[in-house]
Order: structure tokens, then sequence, then C-alpha cells
């Protein structure tokens, strides 16, 4: 989306209150951040590299209930590809 001249780009954040139940819903485990403060280290580069380039960052809160369901009703793993669509959709 164009806003201000800007393109948007939206990033799934997720709660570090939530990290141990989203690791556990998730089905690729293992390409994703031990921990959440190394999740979230890696999401703040993410955004700095990204409004460095002039993009404007919107961060998606992601609520595990909504992707969970959202997944179910669409036949979709939760992966990586799923998540990135979920949070396009928002």
């Amino acid at each position: 989306m164009l806003r201000n001249n800007m393109i948007e780009i939206k990033l799934a954040y997720y709660q570090k209150e939530d990290w141990k139940r989203f690791i556990n819903v998730i089905v690729d485990r293992d390409s994703m951040h031990d921990t959440w403060h190394d999740w979230h280290k890696a999401f703040m580069k993410t955004k700095r590299d990204l409004i460095n380039q002039g993009f404007e960052v919107i961060d998606i809160i992601v609520d595990l209930d909504d992707l969970i369901e959202y997944c179910k009703l669409r036949g979709l793993k939760n992966n990586g590809k799923a998540r990135s669509q979920f949070v396009q959709a928002k």
C-alpha cells in the first residue's frame, strides 16, 4: 500500500508473553529463533533497515488465536508463508 508517497510494509510482531505458545503452534520451528529476545533483535534490525530504505513499517501484533483460526479455515500449515499472508491480510 502507498501512503504519503511511502510504501507500507507490514511486519508480524509476536509478543514476548506469547512466544512459548507461538513456538508450539508453528510447523517450521527449526527456522525460527530460539528465544523471543533473539527474534526481537532480528525484528528490530529488519525494521530499521526497511525504514532506512524509505519504507513505512507497520507492526502487526499477531493474535495467536486469530492466526491459528486463519490457517485452519484455509487449510494452511502454520509456516512462514501462511503467517506472511495472515499479516498482509490485516
